[in-house]
C-alpha cells in the first residue's frame, strides 16, 4: 500500500527554490510513496478566530481534508527574516484547528528546505519544529535538508540537476517512509 504524502511548499513565487526542491522530492521518491503538491497556498485567508467559529472557509476546509488525506506531510520552506514564511505560519495556524484534534496532530512529517544564500533554511526549519510542537506533528529529526547557495544546482526549468543534491534527497526520502512506519498504528 502506497504512502500518501502530502507535500505543502512555503513560498508562492513561481520560480521559488523550494517549489523545485518539492518538485524534485515528487520525481525521487521512492517505491511506494507518493508525493502529491498542494496547490492552493494563496487562497487560504488570514487566520481569524472569529471566522475559525463560524466555520472553515472552503480553501481551509480543502488544505484540511488535504492534509488529512495523507499519511504524512513534506513542507519545503524557504527562509524569509530568519523565520517561517507568512503564508505558510497561517496555514500551518488554519490548519491546528481545532486545538488537540487537528490534521495535523500525530501525522509524521518531514522539512525540506533550499536558498539562494548561505542560510539554507535553518531558522525557518527550527522555527516550523517549534509551532510542531503544539500540534504534536512528528517531525523527523535526522536526516535534514538544508541546502545553502542552491540557485546554482537547478536548471532554468527548475529542475534539480545536481547529482549529488539529488542522491542525499533520495536517502532523505528513504530515511522519510522509515519515520514514517514508526506511527502507523
Amino acid at each position: 500500500m502506497a504512502i500518501r504524502v502530502a507535500g505543502i511548499v512555503g513560498s508562492l513565487r513561481e520560480g521559488s527554490l523550494n517549489k523545485a526542491l518539492l518538485r524534485a522530492a515528487v520525481e525521487l521518491a521512492p517505491a511506494g510513496m507518493e508525493i502529491q503538491i498542494y496547490t492552493r497556498l494563496g487562497d487560504i485567508p488570514p487566520y481569524n478566530d472569529d471566522v475559525f467559529q463560524k466555520g472553515d472557509p472552503e480553501p481551509v476546509a480543502d488544505l484540511k481534508a488535504f492534509i488529512g488525506g495523507a499519511g504524512a506531510l513534506l513542507i519545503a520552506t524557504p527562509e524569509y527574516n530568519y523565520g517561517i514564511p507568512g503564508v505558510l505560519k497561517n496555514a500551518i495556524d488554519w490548519a491546528s484547528r481545532p486545538a488537540g484534534k487537528s490534521v495535523l496532530n500525530c501525522k509524521p512529517a518531514a522539512i525540506i528546505g533550499c536558498s539562494p544564500g548561505l542560510g539554507g533554511t535553518i531558522r525557518a526549519q527550527h522555527a516550523l519544529r517549534q509551532s510542531f510542537v503544539f500540534t504534536d506533528t512528528h517531525a523527523m529529526l535526522q536526516p535534514e535538508i538544508k541546502i545553502p547557495s542552491a540557485a546554482s544546482l537547478f536548471d532554468a526549468s527548475g529542475r534539480l540537476t545536481d547529482e549529488n543534491t539529488r542522491q542525499h534527497v533520495k536517502r532523505f526520502l528513504e530515511a522519510f517512509v522509515v519515520w514514517i512506519e514508526r506511527f502507523k498504528s
